[in-house]
């Protein structure tokens, strides 16, 4: 049953009592919100649909955004990302109550943070923090409105094109060779060395190119999935959570078949931050511009669909779900197709 009485303040103050369910109270400055709410946790309560809001409006977003790191993206692999998206967050937003996380204050906090990155990073950080708001809802059953389906999504750009441009592709190969250098100064003896000496970032980068297969995958090869006689390498975890086995050219066979074996088992016995770091530095002496590694996918991609122009054999390459994502490296002639057609 519920009552509800005035207090010295003026405020109205609501109170509902039922068999079975805990007191539920609540201060209004009109009357008739408080009625309304009164009425609203009655038919609830009735119906059996209603949940406990009072610990989404003691709770922090911060100490859920902790606890979600720890019981959920910890063992994920997307981890690294997802905890760099929970830092800003909590940084940005961990203050306020959960149930004070309102779509007007999620739009504002969006509209600002555009204006330091770009879109798409923002559109990743909203569904890093919708992951850790589902899950309040669904594994705490915590009882809040969820604003992320509220809120205008950032409008996202044109999709990354980037590829090598002529001779680009000899610049960054070369610039990834270790070779002494004209020697330079009075006190210097020998040369200097000119290139990398990561041994591994040349034929990390010319598979990368030969098989469009992802810097992560590259990095997690071991010997034992790779079968040179039957050109295939196997993937066991990829980035769309399912196994696949890449098809290898006789290219890309040779390169493998050229480097020596690591005790470790891996064909790439290196850190995707030494990679990083080697990157960068090639490219600057090869003097190219906004170039990323996971272009390279992009670029083996394209190559690719000249030589498989079946988007079902090239997804099973590539390793594609979305047929849609791979409509971009296939640009047949009409007077093909009308060949085709007969």
């Amino acid at each position: 049953m519920a009552s509800i009485d005035q207090l010295p303040s003026g405020l109205w103050h609501a109170r509902v009592r039922r068999k079975g369910y805990p007191a539920q109270r609540m201060s209004f400055r009109l009357r008739e919100d408080a009625e309304a709410w009164a009425r609203k946790v009655e038919s609830e309560q009735e119906r059996g649909a209603w949940r406990d809001v009072s610990l989404a409006g003691s709770m922090s977003l911060g100490a859920l955004l902790a606890d979600y790191e720890q019981e959920v993206v910890a063992g994920m692999k997307s981890a690294p990302v997802a905890k760099y998206h929970l830092a800003r967050l909590r940084e940005d937003l961990g203050h306020l109550p959960l149930a004070g996380l309102t779509p007007p204050i999620l739009a504002a906090w969006r509209d600002a943070r555009l204006k330091h990155v770009m879109p798409a990073t923002v559109s990743r950080e909203l569904a890093t923090l919708g992951g850790a708001l589902s899950w309040a809802r669904k594994e705490r059953a915590l009882a809040f409105e969820n604003p992320i389906p509220l809120i205008r999504r950032p409008t996202q750009g044109r999709a990354r094109d980037r590829r090598l441009e002529r001779g680009e592709e000899q610049r960054l190969l070369d610039a990834l060779e270790d070779h002494a250098g004209d020697v330079r100064g009075t006190k210097r003896s020998g040369a200097y060395r000119v290139g990398t000496r990561n041994r591994w970032m040349q034929p990390l980068v010319q598979l990368a190119i030969e098989t469009a297969m992802r810097q992560g995958e590259l990095l997690a090869l071991t010997w034992d999935n790779v079968d040179l006689k039957a050109q295939t390498a196997y993937l066991p975890d990829t980035k769309n959570g399912e196994s696949r086995t890449v098809p290898l050219s006789s290219r890309a066979v040779a390169l493998l078949d050229a480097l020596p074996r690591s005790a470790d088992g891996r064909v790439f016995p290196v850190t995707a931050q030494s990679v990083k770091l080697a990157w960068g530095r090639a490219c600057r002496r090869a003097g190219i511009e906004d170039l990323h590694f996971h272009d390279l996918r992009h670029e083996a991609t394209s190559r690719l669909a000249e030589r498989l122009p079946n988007l079902i054999e090239l997804a099973a390459v590539t390793g594609h779900k979305d047929l849609r994502m791979l409509k971009r490296y296939y640009h047949p002639r009409a007077a093909d197709l009308a060949k085709k057609l007969g």
